[in-house]
């Protein structure tokens, strides 16, 4: 994004070009209401297009906000050069005024951490706090006077728990020396969270690798659980995943895991904790029924889907698709 604090201010194009204001070829003068001002369209490069908005008074010129449309009649701008915060308040005002005639919806605007001192203009305008990400803040603003439909950010934590099961039997379980069950004595399945851009069973393996030093297979996600009001207030996703032991010898990690080995699936089961929580008690019902009675749970295949060209798995009973 590009701007003007003066009249007399340059255009810096691609941080190497700068052209003057005064430049006039491509000049376009359109009428905007409802502020009776002109905006002109300066085309500096065949790919590089500001606008300016001039006050019929003389007054120093406004520049309009330069952004990229999106697929559902909104407009998203990419704050990344520093501007005067009164500057930005007026720009801002303009562009909005702009986007409510061309019958614009949603505006996403989306501040570098650098450039949060802006943030108050915006909100002062009427944006509100979309989402933030350790590099940026983005705040969204709905223009028309319906009901408004900008979705909601991500609020969900993906976690796995994995059931590790060898040929006699036995599931791998630890204990933990720190969490929720430090000091409990329970023993429990390797669990986790999914990492930023990981797949969930990709993410099951390196848990138990990190956890235990075992190195695992993923079979099957068994079954999964939604709750709300969990992690700072968000909801959570988890996921039981089955794994199949490609190692026996535990290396355990002893940073985070108390004890860790090979458990009688029928002495884990026994726990007091087991038998008195019911998500534990299903879950382990589930877990016997798998290797007993040949219960099927979802395994990926990799796809794409219409929107995207990049791959992704796709969750599916496999034995009944066949």
């Amino acid at each position: 994004m590009i701007f003007f604090s003066t009249f007399s201010a340059l255009l810096e194009v691609q941080n190497t070009i700068r052209y003057p204001f005064g430049v006039s070829q491509g000049l376009k003068v359109k009428s905007v209401n409802p502020l009776n001002i002109r905006y002109m369209s300066l085309s500096v490069s065949t790919t590089s297009v500001m606008e300016h908005v001039v006050s019929e008074n003389g007054a120093p010129p406004v520049v309009l906000l330069h952004g990229v449309e999106d697929d559902f009649g909104g407009v998203i701008i990419d704050v990344k050069n520093s501007m005067d915060y009164e500057v930005f308040a007026a720009s801002l005002r303009a562009s909005i005024s702009k986007w409510r005639e061309e019958g614009k919806r949603g505006v996403w605007i989306k501040f570098p951490i650098e450039l949060v001192n802006l943030v108050q203009a915006a909100v002062k305008e009427g944006f509100w706090f979309h989402h933030a990400e350790p590099n940026y803040l983005m705040l969204v603003y709905w223009i028309p006077d319906t009901p408004n439909t900008i979705p909601i950010y991500a609020s969900h934590r993906v976690g796995i728990g994995a059931f590790v099961i060898n040929d006699k039997r036995e599931i791998l379980v630890l204990q933990e020396k720190t969490g929720h069950f430090r000091g409990t004595g329970v023993w429990k399945f390797p669990t986790g969270v999914v990492d930023e851009g990981e797949d969930i069973c990709k993410a099951a393996v390196r848990e138990v690798k990190e956890e235990t030093g075992i190195d695992a297979e993923f079979v099957e996600v068994l079954a999964f659980r939604q709750s709300h009001q969990s992690f700072f207030g968000k909801s959570d996703l988890f996921f039981v995943c089955m794994l199949k032991p490609l190692s026996f010898d535990i290396q355990m990690q002893d940073v985070e895991i108390e004890a860790a080995q090979w458990m009688p699936i029928k002495e884990y089961v026994a726990q007091p904790f087991v038998q008195n929580h019911s998500m534990a008690k299903y879950l382990a019902d589930l877990c016997i029924k798998k290797i007993d009675k040949g219960y099927v749970g979802f395994s990926p295949v990799p796809t794409t889907s219409g929107f995207s060209d990049k791959p992704f798995d796709l969750y599916l009973n496999r034995r009944d698709m066949n």
